[in-house]
């Protein structure tokens, strides 16, 4: 846990963040404002897209796999740029960076709402991941910085900051839902144009700051590689059901994946400051940690994506009625890591951890079985439920590991790691999941030459799902068989000192 220096006076406290204040005093109020409003659109756009897709599909003629490119262009894209964002913030101005990303997020946000193709509105959610990896870093290194002296008003800033990133995700349901109904799905997107106008308006109120103590040098080699080998990894695993799995082009974007995440392995391992060191990996607790997340968030992904799906594909919900049915979900995912948060500290994270896993496992294997006209509250929702309840019980011991017991010159890089890999496992999840249903879908239409049925659809989610399940099962048992006493304790005594790292 990283301590607040003394104050300083003078020039030395001037030159410790490089670059002067804005002229006129900083307003915390509106500062913290203004942050959190950037981030919630950032937040929003994770969800928002889950309700509208099938509305998406029928507008722009979208497959599946289309589909699931409209939520993993922006998941990929964000978890790719984290870490360089979040480094060139330090080096060239977070403010600076902040606002771009501002910028460009709306921008594509316009552009994605503007879209009459596919092929522009995957264009524009790549644009937008881009550009919230730019914002979530750079917003919360401007709270880190500017009130690195007043402890007790960080703690609040950075708890609304939170606050924001548990809460959005379920109003973005509620909203995805609320806009697709009564206007179109359109809206989802130019709701954030006037956030953006608002944050930049009054950009005069966000300090400037940078980190003037360490060299210049940026990694863009290993973001290159690392970014377009995991691109191809999840374009491989997304269309490998319709190219053919032993086709050479699925082989060869397979092989191109591995050369370039290989590339990146040797970049990291040579230059002198490397996107991500390597040597933090030598942490048991953090490299597990980080292995079952990459897991957890698959489930995450693919319960929200092919729930909606059959939620308006199968039952007929509408939009907004869809959005609705998921707030149980999000208010399990909060009741799990409330119960989590005190028992943690007495069973340990390993307990607490495997047995959320289970538990999301036992949900998914319940959602397996959905039938072709099932019903929502006896179908659905107690699979929901278990899923959530169990996600939010493992998410807070995954957490703790993965950012606390580390030294403090590593607790950025630990906390970054932690959001590259969450949305990270999520598109690779979602790729693979989706590759699945499409697979057993066809092979339930083999020689109908019709479209999709709601058999042969229904088909491939319980496939999907049934695949979830096993995921969240080899997360427990990973957590299980790979971390000792040995490895947690350093970890609860630092959590127990100095609560956990953020």
């Amino acid at each position: 846990m990283t301590t607040s220096p003394p104050h300083q006076e003078g020039p030395e406290a001037r030159a410790e963040e490089g670059t002067p204040k804005p002229a006129g005093p900083v307003r915390p109020v509106l500062l913290v404002v203004l942050l959190c409003l950037a981030d919630l659109m950032v937040v929003l756009d994770v969800t928002i897209v889950n309700v509208a897709l099938p509305s998406m599909k029928r507008d722009l003629g979208l497959t599946q796999t289309g589909l699931q490119w409209v939520v993993n262009a922006y998941a990929l894209i964000f978890g790719c740029f984290l870490l360089l964002a979040g480094r060139l913030g330090d080096i060239f101005g977070r403010r600076r960076l902040f606002l771009a990303g501002v910028v460009l997020f709306g921008a594509a946000s316009m552009l994605s709402g503007l879209a009459d193709d596919a092929a522009t509105l995957i264009v524009g959610r790549g644009l937008q991941g881009l550009g919230g990896a730019v914002i979530a870093p750079t917003g919360l290194s401007i709270i880190n910085t500017e009130f690195r002296h007043d402890t007790a008003a960080r703690t609040k800033a950075v708890a609304a900051w939170g606050t924001i990133a548990a809460g959005g995700s379920a109003l973005g349901l509620l909203l995805g839902g609320v806009l697709t109904t009564t206007i179109s799905w359109h809206w989802i997107f130019f709701i954030n144009v006037p956030v953006a106008a608002a944050v930049l308006l009054c950009a005069r109120a966000i300090p400037e700051s940078r980190d003037d103590t360490s060299d210049r040098t940026v990694d863009y080699a290993g973001a290159l590689t690392v970014t377009a080998g995991l691109l191809l990894l999840v374009l491989a695993l997304g269309h490998g059901a319709s190219w053919g799995w032993t086709s050479g082009r699925t082989l060869g974007t397979l092989a191109a994946a591995v050369l370039l995440l290989a590339a990146f392995l040797v970049i990291s391992s040579r230059v002198r400051r490397p996107l991500v060191r390597l040597g933090i990996f030598r942490i048991r607790s953090l490299a597990v940690a980080d292995g079952v997340l990459l897991l957890l968030s698959s489930g995450i992904f693919t319960m929200f994506f092919f729930s909606t799906l059959y939620l308006q594909d199968v039952l007929g919900y509408t939009p907004i009625k869809a959005g609705l049915t998921f707030l149980p979900a999000a208010i399990g995912v909060m009741i799990g890591a409330t119960i989590a948060q005190p028992v943690v500290g007495r069973l340990g994270p390993v307990t607490v951890g495997s047995a959320g896993l289970l538990l999301a496992g036992g949900g998914m294997l319940h959602l397996s079985r959905l039938p072709e006209g099932g019903d929502y509250a006896t179908d659905l929702l107690p699979g929901l439920l278990l899923q959530a309840i169990g996600l939010g019980l493992a998410f807070v011991p995954v957490t703790l590991l993965a950012t606390s017991g580390v030294p403090e010159s590593d607790a950025g890089l630990a906390s970054g790691l932690y959001q590259t890999v969450q949305e990270i496992g999520g598109a690779i999840g979602l790729a693979a999941m989706s590759a699945l249903a499409v697979w057993r879908t066809g092979q339930e239409m083999t020689g109908s030459g019709a479209v999709p049925d709601v058999s042969a659809q229904v088909a491939g989610f319980r496939l999907a799902f049934l695949a979830g399940s096993l995921v969240m099962v080899a997360g427990a048992v990973l957590f299980a068989a790979l971390l000792r006493k040995r490895h947690v304790d350093p970890v609860m005594a630092d959590v127990a000192a100095n609560g956990p790292a953020v």
